[in-house]
């Protein structure tokens, strides 16, 4: 490698990325683990919610807090970290997102009651950055002819591990103590920590300018009360005086980001790239395919575990529910590098309506599909298919339309996007198979017609993101443009070809 005194663009992009091919297989492997790692923790805690109340002396209401204190942790995080990577160091903000994750299952180990279960659980959330920042790294030093796919396996990691965490989880939770599951966390990232210090090499791409810190606090206030009430709104009521308190202060606070990274010298996220088509098509359209994927995987093991005497239930224990959902994790994992080639060879966008299209047919599948297990496996592996395809565009499209020097901010944002589709099923799927009952003993239970709607709204949100995708400009596939990273900007020079491999076209 070079020094890091950048005199000229396309020389610097040359001699520093990894050309030993064997180098090559290690990072991506590497960054993929981690990454589903690291998404793992999302659906971790789902099979225990039911029995958590007992296990830590809590409330229904309180133990939910498990789930929505990560969410809030996250949000936060990729954007924040996003901007510290690209200032800083990716690799750096890797470790520091790796300890904090780390810490945080070791605290949640030693938990035996709700509040240190909570910082446990806010810490792993700030784990979720290193997906981004992997992304980014990975677009700094993996030679072109390899980085699309690898950029897909490591965009789909985020499906994958949520996928494989709940047939692990529920696996562990049955058969042993459930700290087991945050102990077994702590030992996978400090491993995966030691491997990336070995084997993956710090970027040699830096961003300009300070950390935004007033920005960086208007954003993480507005993303933390806007998740709030999406979040706990049906648990509130979606009237109530917090909700609509909570709303109103995330409006301001948004605007007031808004207004403020409009002018600050060096902003959070730049906003006049955020607004470019390509970029705001495709985080609108994040966030309905983080809305259609999360929306399957809220209500197909609720049917698998419904009793049969409700006349659609399929019975399965929780265990039996979670190996009929593993499958799902391996499918995203084996059609990643499908997407990655036919992103090289049809570009991005076509990927993006693929998967949208995949998606929504799995939900309409699932209206006759359904009524047996190997049904319902059939169906989740249909729509995690298209998740795959889709996920894999999404670092494409934005890398294609930003500079080097703003990858891991942008990065960080679109990921943001997907979780708040996420939080935004949860709400609203929760809310629909609340409402749409039938009884079932002295409980109610969710009705055969409010899973069938339940499916139609995925389906509705996936078919919304390919209808966004269609007004992506379309692009062949340009590895050039995902590939050439912008330098450090240290001389006029430095500027040139990263001008012309950034350009959104």
């Amino acid at each position: 490698m070079t020094s890091s005194d950048d005199s000229g663009g396309s020389a610097l992009v040359a001699t520093r990325r990894v050309g030993d091919e064997s180098h090559v297989n290690a990072i991506i492997a590497v960054l993929g683990g981690i990454g589903v790692v690291v998404a793992m923790m999302q659906t971790l805690m789902v099979p225990l919610l039911p029995t958590l109340p007992s296990l830590l002396h809590t409330s229904s209401a309180n133990a939910s807090w498990a789930i929505t204190a990560t969410l809030l942790t996250a949000s936060v995080a990729n954007p924040v970290y996003g901007r510290l990577g690209d200032l800083y160091g990716k690799r750096r903000m890797v470790f520091v997102a790796g300890t904090a994750l780390a810490c945080g299952s070791v605290v949640c180990a030693l938990s035996s009651s709700l509040v240190p279960l909570l910082v446990g659980r806010s810490m792993q959330g700030l784990g979720m950055a290193i997906i981004p920042l992997g992304i980014s790294i990975m677009r700094d030093l993996l030679p072109a002819k390899r980085l699309i796919p690898a950029m897909a396996l490591m965009s789909s990691s985020l499906g994958i591990g949520s996928a494989l965490g709940l047939p692990i989880a529920a696996a562990v939770a049955q058969q042993t103590d459930w700290h087991v599951l945050f102990w077994g966390s702590a030992v996978a990232v400090v491993a995966l920590m030691v491997l990336i210090w070995r084997v993956v090499p710090e970027s040699p791409v830096r961003g300009t300018g300070r950390f935004d810190l007033p920005g960086a606090i208007l954003l993480s206030g507005g993303l933390v009360a806007l998740l709030l009430a999406v979040s706990k709104g049906s648990a509130w009521g979606w009237t109530s005086t917090t909700t609509l308190g909570l709303g109103m202060v995330a409006a301001a606070l948004l605007v007031a980001w808004t207004w403020w990274e409009t002018r600050a010298e060096a902003p959070l996220v730049d906003l006049r790239t955020t607004i470019r088509r390509p970029v705001l098509l495709t985080n609108i359209a994040s966030v309905a395919l983080g809305f259609a994927m999360y929306a399957n995987s809220l209500i197909n093991p609720q049917l698998l575990q419904l009793p049969k005497a409700t006349g659609h239930g399929l019975g399965q224990s929780l265990l039996a529910t979670g190996l009929w959902m593993a499958p799902v994790g391996l499918v995203m994992m084996a059609v990643s590098p499908i997407a990655g080639r036919l992103i090289t060879a049809r570009g991005p966008r076509t990927s993006l309506i693929a998967g949208s299209v995949v998606i929504a047919g799995g939900y309409c599948l699932a209206l006759g599909l359904t009524g047996s297990p190997p049904g319902v496996l059939l169906v989740s592996c249909v729509i995690s298919t298209g998740v795959a395809l889709a996920y894999a565009s999404m670092p494409t499209l934005i890398m294609q339309s930003v500079p080097a020097s703003e990858g891991a901010a942008a990065n960080g944002l679109n990921t943001l996007m997907r979780s708040i589709g996420t939080t935004g099923a949860s709400a609203v799927i929760g809310v629909v198979l609340a409402n749409m009952t039938i009884p079932f003993g002295s409980t109610q239970v969710p009705s055969l017609a409010g899973l069938h709607v339940g499916y139609l709204i995925g389906a509705g949100a996936a078919l919304i993101a390919g209808l966004l995708a269609l007004g992506i400009p379309g692009r062949a596939a340009s590895t050039s443009a995902v590939a050439l990273p912008e330098p450090r900007r240290t001389s006029p020079q430095a500027t040139q070809p990263a001008a012309t491999s950034t350009s959104s076209g």
